[in-house]
């Protein structure tokens, strides 16, 4: 798999970079998780699960790659996802099916890892029904956060699908070509995960986590951007008609494994 160039530089990184970063904290009850209600697990029609976020009443923001079967290469069938906002072992704040999908029309479901890969990788679900629960305010999204700034993320994952995980503060190491490189700690089941910024009153959406990487044995997150891509993801839902489609020229094969220059990456993270 070909390197993301904008990653070499990290090489040239201090071993302590990331040491700032606080732990995972496991969101297991009502009042520890109850700032968190909009994320919710993502499950993919029996195909794994990924994390969303509610940005709408009926809008979940996540990865485009969790839209695929990675086993068959092909787009699953939106209405065999099912999201359960702030679910919490064994109950959610609320269940929804999902109506329809829209992945960014520059996304590109390839066997390589490259920048526009990751940049374009988001997607918004639309829900059969809005969820109007008092307890289950959607997000607002924001502008991408500058090298530096400290962030965090709310993410179900594989060893953890059960209750989501909060990491409060981690930290924007690198912004390349529309790529956030971040320290915080994800795993499989974490695409799609709402990266949040805390600079103002609430937490805002500013990045989704698409991929990991491994720099000196550390591993990275990758994140999409936002800004207008969301602007174009809103406007393909108002066509009528306008459902889970791919753009023309989508390749649809298996996500590899490969390493160069000893930065590794590891895979889309569902």
């Amino acid at each position: 798999m070909k390197l993301l160039k904008g990653l070499l530089f990290m090489l040239l990184l201090p071993h302590g970079a990331m040491a700032q970063d606080s732990p995972l904290t496991r969101l297991d009850t009502l009042d520890a998780g109850r700032a968190w209600e909009a994320v919710g697990r993502l499950d993919l029609g029996g195909k794994g699960i990924c994390t969303g976020a509610l940005i709408a009443p009926d809008l979940v923001l996540t990865a485009a790659h969790c839209l695929f079967d990675p086993d068959v290469n092909e787009p699953i069938d939106p209405t065999r996802i099912e999201f359960l906002a702030g679910w919490r072992n064994g109950r959610a704040s609320a269940y929804r099916s999902v109506r329809r999908a829209v992945l960014h029309p520059s996304y590109v479901y390839e066997d390589e890892v490259s920048s526009s890969r990751v940049r374009n990788d988001i997607a918004l679900l639309e829900l059969q029904r809005p969820i109007r629960n008092t307890t289950v305010v959607p997000f607002e999204t924001d502008a991408r956060p500058r090298k530096g700034a400290k962030i965090g993320v709310v993410s179900y994952a594989h060893d953890r699908a059960e209750a989501p995980s909060l990491q409060e503060v981690c930290a924007v190491l690198a912004r390349q070509k529309g790529v956030l490189i971040m320290s915080c700690d994800v795993d499989f089941g974490a695409s799609g995960a709402p990266v949040f910024s805390f600079e103002g009153d609430e937490p805002k959406i500013v990045s989704v986590v698409s991929a990991k990487a491994e720099v000196r044995g550390e591993q990275v997150a990758l994140g999409a951007r936002l800004a207008e891509e969301l602007d174009v993801l809103r406007a393909q839902l108002g066509q009528s008609g306008q459902g889970h489609r791919l753009p023309s020229g989508v390749r649809r094969v298996q996500v590899g494994d490969g390493n160069q220059t000893g930065a590794k990456f590891l895979r889309p993270l569902n």
